[in-house]
């Protein structure tokens, strides 16, 4: 399964959103250069007030073009960058990965998923409505959070608009990804 990079951004400050950038670079165990949730512990406010020590499972965040273009049928125009992704993808299936896929990026960079993106309130200080649709139910009433994935950088490499995705799934048996 391979898919394309759409577009790469970040930002050195717990922004919402990130500025959209010619490429980034990825470092092990840390997250994106000059991004303010680089770290190998957590970054994010609200979990280092819960425990500093935490390791930092959410050091990338991936979100699927595919959902902009949905949402953009119910009133949300997005950009690259606007809902706070670090890269934005096409033509894969970021939601029906497993834990632990690995993803190979450019020439170099390797991440490996570590769960999905809880949709929050900040979604509807951005946009009134969009937490709501970010989130959808299956044919057994389960919940569906659609606003991404996170992962963990395992290699290092710089990444770029329209670098290939190659996906690698991990060994069975699968787990199926969970909010982080």
């Amino acid at each position: 399964m391979t898919g394309l990079v759409e577009a790469v951004s970040h930002r050195g400050t717990h922004s919402f959103s990130k500025q959209p950038r010619m490429w980034i670079r990825l470092l092990a165990g840390l997250g994106v250069e000059g991004d303010a949730h680089l770290g190998a512990s957590v970054q994010h406010r609200s979990r280092v007030a819960r425990d500093p020590t935490q390791p930092n499972l959410r050091q990338v965040h991936l979100l699927h073009q595919e959902l902009l273009d949905e949402l953009e049928t119910r009133g949300f125009v997005i950009g690259p960058g606007d809902i706070g992704e670090n890269i934005l993808t096409y033509g894969l299936d970021l939601l029906g990965m497993p834990t632990d896929t690995i993803l190979r990026i450019g020439a170099a960079a390797e991440l490996c998923v570590t769960g999905l993106r809880n949709p929050c309130l900040q979604l509807d200080r951005f946009k009134p409505g969009l937490k709501a649709a970010t989130l959808d139910r299956d044919e057994a009433g389960n919940l569906i959070r659609k606003a991404g994935i996170m992962a963990v950088v395992l290699v290092s490499g710089e990444v770029r608009p329209n670098d290939p995705i190659q996906v690698l799934m991990p060994p069975a048996p699968h787990r199926r990804l969970i909010p982080v």
